[in-house]
């Protein structure tokens, strides 16, 4: 026990053992103090953005709907006889003019028809003839006494039955005629027509068989439904007096198309349905568009901008000022903040886009400088350097939208 003891003293009292304790220490005591000797990293430098004022301009309220483009009318050619298709005259879907042969029947059954219907005219014309000359005869030897009432009357009788005749020979000729006519099929109105259905050398059937289609395109329907809640809000305005409308009591409407953001394309309001669906709960609208130059065809996808009120001044600001916060629109405006330039966000309720300008209905002043460039890298009440951002030139300014 004692020699054990012993043991443990000399061990603790080792020159090497002391020696290691003396380097940890050293080494521990050299790294607190090169934490302690490190310099404060510099504050961040103040991120540099441009801002913009609020403009206003006369601007009229408007809602969008999407619809899709429709023909003015659309003619179906079917087949007004029947028989074996002989002749298609017309390119596919291209444009042909009213009374432009496209299709012919083979008219050689109702060419001999008409013929034999014209003789049997000849006949009951002939025979109408002779019995006008015996009745003419007849009433002279009945004013001389000459011929009795009973023989006369049945002259007249005779003459009024070849008449008739005549008159069923006369309908069944002009029959015949029309019938030879419907072989020849031209197109009712001026358009396009398109794909034909039937092919040369095939049997069509009377009032059946459709032959092709045609459609105009001088103009063009929009056709687009309008929710049952802005119906009645249209309908209050113009009882106001409060809704834009021309002299006649048209409603222009602005179409936009699904290659372009701009409304470029105008159109008038001709028929709103008498109903709403009350599946859906919205009521069927109709505009016309010209389409002189032949671009628009049916059923494209277009975008609708409806007047709702008269013009008024309103406040707008470039679309790319804006940003998004789970679906609710802010804008970063700049504040004093302890004599230092911050970015405050601001929430805002937009309108519509007018000419790459955005619509803001509240939630902004014309004072207020609203940042347009960084807003990736801007953090709520960051620090920043705000400069005006430069005017662009004229050639760079977007075009007014028209209202």
């Amino acid at each position: 026990m004692f020699s054990s003891s012993c043991h443990v003293e000399r061990m603790h009292g080792h020159p090497f053992s002391r020696g290691v304790f003396l380097l940890v220490g050293c080494l521990l005591a050299g790294l607190l103090g090169c934490q302690k000797s490190a310099p404060p990293p510099p504050p961040a430098k103040p991120l540099t953005v441009q801002f913009v004022l609020p403009k206003t301009r006369m601007i009229t309220e408007q809602e969008e709907f999407t619809g899709r483009t429709a023909a003015t009318e659309r003619v179906e050619l079917r087949a007004r006889v029947s028989g074996y298709l002989q002749v298609v005259d017309f390119p596919e879907g291209r444009l042909v003019q009213k009374g432009q042969v496209l299709f012919r029947i083979d008219d050689r059954p109702f060419r001999a028809e008409e013929k034999r219907t014209q003789a049997a005219v000849a006949q009951f014309e002939a025979r109408a003839k002779r019995l006008r000359g015996q009745e003419q005869r007849a009433r002279s030897l009945l004013e001389k006494r000459a011929m009795s009432q009973e023989e006369y009357e049945a002259v007249q009788y005779e003459l009024t039955e070849a008449e008739a005749s005549l008159e069923s020979a006369l309908a069944a000729h002009e029959t015949a005629r029309l019938n030879l006519e419907f072989t020849t099929i031209t197109a009712p109105l001026t358009g396009r027509i398109g794909q034909r259905q039937v092919d040369v050398g095939n049997l069509v059937v009377q009032d059946q068989t459709l032959l092709a289609t045609i459609i105009p395109v001088e103009k063009v329907n929009v056709l687009f439904d309008m929710d049952e809640r802005t119906v009645l809000r249209l309908r209050r305005l113009q009882q106001a007096g409060q809704l834009q409308e021309t002299a006649d009591g048209a409603i222009h409407v602005q179409v936009a198309l699904a290659d372009s953001d701009q409304f470029t394309l105008q159109g008038v309001v001709d028929f709103q349905d008498n109903q709403v669906d009350p599946a859906t709960g919205t009521q069927r609208m109709r505009a016309v568009i010209e389409n002189s130059d032949g671009l628009l065809s049916p059923g494209l996808f277009v975008r609708i901008r409806y007047p709702v009120g008269t013009a008024r001044e309103s406040l707008l600001i470039p679309e790319e000022c804006l940003a998004s916060d789970q679906g609710r629109p802010f804008v970063f405006v700049v504040q004093q903040q302890e004599g230092q330039d911050v970015a405050a966000a601001r929430y805002i309720e937009t309108g519509p886009l007018e000419g790459g300008m955005r619509v803001i209905r509240d939630g902004l002043t014309l004072q207020d400088r609203v940042i347009s460039t960084g807003l990736q890298r801007l953090r709520r009440n960051a620090e920043i350097n705000a400069q005006p951002r430069p005017e662009p030139s004229n050639a760079d300014k977007p075009a007014p939208a028209s209202n």
